[in-house]
Parts: C-alpha cells; structure tokens; sequence
C-alpha cells in the first residue's frame, strides 16, 4: 500500500530532513509541500539538494492544502501547528515535528513557551523505557504523534534505563550538551552566522530555562521518576548538525559498574537504532551523521560516585525527521525500520 504524505514547513531544516528520507520510503509518496514565505517557489529552488522532488512546488501552508492525505508531517515553529492540526482530518496520521503536542503538563508549557495550550499527543520515541515496556506500545494505532525534541529525547534515552532500574538517583541530575547551529531552524540570526561561530563555542538558555527541560523530566517521570531535577547546559558549537550529550548521575545506595551496564544494556536490547557501545568506547557525532541511531558509552566514576552517560545522536534524523518517521511506521503497522538507515556517512 502507498500512503499519500503532506510535509509542511518543507523549506526548513526539519521538512527538509524529512523529505530526505521520506525519498527512501518504499510506501511513502510526497504529494504536496508547503512552506510559509517561500509559498509559490519549486521545493528544489530552497532544497536544492532534493533532486527526486523537481516535480513539486511548494504551496502555502493551510489546512486546506493539507487535508486529503494519509499522513501530514508538520514541520513548523511552536505555536504554529495546533491551531492547523485541529483542522486536518481524524482520520489522517498527523505527527508534529514542533514542540506544540508534547507535553502533558499545561502549567509546564505556559512556564516554557506560553500562548494556547494544545495538549499532548502520543511521543515519538519509541524506544523511551518506561516503568512498563516502552514508548513503542503507545504508538501503535496511534492518529496523532508528537516528535520529540532533539535534546530533549537524547538526555531522555541517556538517563531513563538508570532511573528504571532504580541504579541512579533522580535528583541532581547534570547534562552538558554540544549542539550544532541546524537544531536553531533556518531563520537569520546574527549568533549563528559563520563568522560568529567558527572557532568559538558558546553557551545559550544557561540556569533551567531551556525549554526542553520539562519534557525530559516528563519523560523520566514515565521511566520512574517522581520529581526529577536536572541541571541542563547545551552549547553551540561549529557544526552543522549533531548532539553529543554528556550526562551525570549520582549511583543509588547499592548499585556499581556491573549493575549500571546491565540498566542500559537490558534497555535497549535489541533495538536498531539506539545502540550501548562496549565497555570503554564512547561516540562521536560524526558516527551518527545521517544515520537514525543513537549512541550511548557507559562509564562509572567511582570517585565521584556518579554515572556518566555520552549519547551522540543527529539532531535532524534521530532527533527529530528520523524519529517521526519511525514512529508514524509503528503507527501503521509498517517495518518499524521502513526507509531508515542506521549507517552514517563518513568522513
């Protein structure tokens, strides 16, 4: 069967990312594109990369050109895509790659974006542990689907397999993140020009003010958490694309280097696209590039008595565009690896 797919928002980074991949999907066929400003121009003459898709043009986005598909992805800024996806059809899957439908907590979205309130759609990272099973269970049959944060779902699969198993505490949770510029979408600003970033490493949204902290901690508490804390710091960095999170925990009363490499291991075994690294190695962000996979190195600092967790994901494909189109596969009762590669590109 060949379901009929919109993507709005396709002059962006995330759109984009997606029509990338979508042209790999075997049961996938991109009939309509839209985007906002560029209204009116061929996809190829903003994703000049896209040969496959010289046929499209790129029509506004509405309701009215998205309605009539089997599938919508919906590539646009927060605040953008609830009021739309009220207006798309029931019965078509609708995934929002934005951050309008992923969390639960109203108080929490006022505290961190503000504006209406659209509520929670199921979460698009299917391998999330949670105290039962995983986020995959909930996604199966699923009409509407949140795609996650990038950072948000990389610190999230990095800490719940310790919360679970109960190896680490919830408070004091630290993450120090590396991020690449493509996570900021493809608006102008000055702070991410070339010639501001080459060279140089920055911090942004320093003391809880990131706005994917909520979402981490909601996906924590699914693992098992009550009330975690988390000390949250990305930095940008000279690269295009990819996250390389390094995470700390303090070790529960109890637990040691065999038990804390079990909590991983258990978690994602078997899974293709998050992958725990032997004993020793660590990831860079360069092994994920254009791949869907993150991966996870594991080490225990007795001294400190804490865990230390490095995932490297890239931010387009796993962290956002890659993880949509994962989860709208489970949702149709697909391949959950139909048109996903776990191999990245080198050099």
């Amino acid at each position: 069967m060949t379901y009929s797919v919109a993507v709005s928002g396709a002059s962006g980074y995330a759109g984009g990312e997606l029509l990338r991949l979508i042209a790999d999907h075997p049961e996938f066929d991109v009939r309509t594109v839209t985007a906002h400003s560029n209204a009116g121009q061929p996809l190829t003459a903003v994703q000049p990369h896209l040969r496959s898709y010289t046929h499209l043009t790129l029509a506004e986005t509405n309701a009215e050109n998205l309605r009539g598909h089997d599938i919508v992805f919906l590539a646009l800024p927060h605040g953008a895509s609830g009021a739309i996806s009220a207006e798309l059809d029931e019965h078509s899957l609708v995934i929002d790659c934005g951050a309008d439908h992923r969390l639960e907590s109203e108080a929490d979205w006022a505290a961190f974006y503000g504006g209406d309130f659209f509520g929670a759609w199921q979460y698009g990272v299917p391998e999330l542990p949670r105290t039962k099973g995983t986020q995959r269970d909930r996604l199966a049959g699923a009409t509407r689907i949140a795609a996650p944060g990038c950072n948000a779902s990389t610190v999230a699969l990095s800490l719940a397999p310790g919360i679970r198993a109960g190896v680490i505490d919830e408070r004091d949770l630290v993450t120090v993140l590396a991020v690449g510029p493509s996570g900021a979408g493809k608006s102008l600003k000055t702070h991410l020009l070339a010639s501001e970033m080459l060279g140089s490493a920055s911090a942004y949204a320093v003391g809880g003010s990131h706005r994917h902290i909520p979402e981490i901690q909601q996906a924590l508490r699914w693992a098992g958490a009550n009330a975690p804390t988390i000390s949250f710091t990305p930095l940008l960095v000279p690269m295009s694309r990819g996250i390389l999170a390094t995470s700390t925990a303090k070790l529960a009363p109890g637990a040691d280097a065999a038990s804390v490499r079990a909590a991983w291991t258990d978690a994602y075994a078997g899974e293709t696209f998050v992958q725990v690294l032997p004993e020793g190695q660590f990831p860079r962000t360069a092994d994920v590039l254009g791949a869907n996979t993150a991966l996870i190195g594991l080490a225990v600092d007795e001294a400190a008595g804490r865990v230390v967790v490095v995932a490297a994901v890239d931010n387009l494909v796993k962290g956002t565009a890659g993880a949509a189109i994962q989860s709208a596969n489970i949702a149709l009762g697909l391949p959950e690896a139909t048109g996903l590669s776990v191999n990245g590109v080198a050099p």
